[in-house]
């Protein structure tokens, strides 16, 4: 099997069109979604797509042989920084909801990966309701952390802080891993939300490791998006550290799981290289950013599961590590 920890989820235009009302009205109308179908909802996954080279999510998946995908919120749209936070509380819920409805839709095909109502005003204890309906009643198996809730518009506390341990709190006590992924970003910064998640995934990977959480919940399972930003590339900046320390970097590194979203064989093989082929997770989030005909070789530039198979030096163990046994152990499957 090919197993793919990082897919978003597909959408009727009526779920866009809530959308934007709710941005519209702040609220003032209320919250109540719209009514979309079984059929409407089954469509968005059949229907081609000109965002994602013309042709349907159900067909991406079909064509890289994925047989199992996690799929989350797209995490763009997912408007965490807005306001009033209640705009935020009912997007995710409905956002949640129409993934579960896809898993049941879709049997065998999708599993639920629940987005968080982040919004920064409310507390992360506040989150964690909606992670924990996901998973108790909805079936999720695991849960997608935006480590900016002000998407850009201030700086948010690093993951080592204790703000976040509510949301490691549950995390644990779900026995869920989480999906580390940033969401919009806005000015002031200076960045599109596309380089925004590379920075944030960056330092995430940094805070993590160079705090004290991942011994105070040694049982906390986190997966980084986008095969960890920058970190593998300038891990050499790093490796000294333990000289002064003792503890050797590439050892805590391997605290954290990585996905193989990325979209050329050097990085993936840097990747598979720096943190071992245990630690890596094939995610292809398919369809997205990378679902483009690459000119130069005919290849989608995410058909990721291609470049797995060129990287010759992988063995079969390793192989089948990444495309499927090491997810199926990490979400318990």
């Amino acid at each position: 099997m090919i197993i793919d920890v990082h897919g978003h989820m597909s959408a009727p235009d009526a779920y866009y069109a809530w959308k934007a009302s709710l941005l519209s009205h702040r609220g003032a109308h209320g919250g109540k979604p719209p009514a979309i179908s079984d059929d409407a909802l089954v469509s968005a996954y059949h229907h081609p797509h000109p965002s994602f080279g013309n042709i349907s999510h159900l067909a991406h998946l079909d064509g890289a042989g994925i047989d199992l995908q996690m799929i989350s919120p797209r995490p763009f749209q997912m408007m965490h920084s807005e306001r009033p936070a209640k705009l935020v509380q009912w997007f995710t819920e409905e956002t949640n909801n129409l993934i579960h409805r896809a898993t049941e839709l879709f049997p065998g095909r999708f599993k639920g990966v629940a987005g968080l109502p982040q919004s920064p005003d409310l507390t992360p204890r506040e989150w964690t309701a909606e992670l924990r309906r996901t998973v108790t009643e909805l079936g999720f198996v695991g849960a997608m952390l935006n480590t900016d809730p002000h998407e850009g518009t201030e700086t948010p506390l690093a993951l080592g802080d204790r703000y976040w341990y509510p949301v490691y709190e549950a995390l644990c006590e779900l026995d869920v891993p989480v999906l580390l992924h940033a969401a919009g970003c806005k000015p002031p910064a200076r960045e599109p939300y596309s380089l925004h998640f590379i920075q944030e995934e960056t330092v995430a990977v940094w805070s993590l490791v160079n705090s004290t959480v991942l011994k105070d919940f040694p049982d906390l399972k986190v997966i980084v998006s986008h095969g960890g930003g920058a970190i593998p590339y300038q891990v050499g900046r790093f490796l000294p550290s333990v000289v002064r320390t003792g503890v050797s970097y590439l050892d805590k590194l391997r605290r954290l799981h990585f996905d193989s979203c990325l979209y050329t064989q050097d990085s993936l093989e840097l990747l598979m290289k720096v943190v071992g082929t245990d630690r890596v997770l094939f995610g292809s989030e398919k369809p997205g950013t990378g679902s483009q005909i690459d000119p130069d070789t005919g290849r989608w530039f995410d058909d990721i599961h291609l470049l797995i198979d060129d990287i010759a030096w992988l063995g079969e163990k390793e192989r089948a590590d990444v495309l499927e046994n090491n997810a199926r152990a990490l979400f318990q499957l």
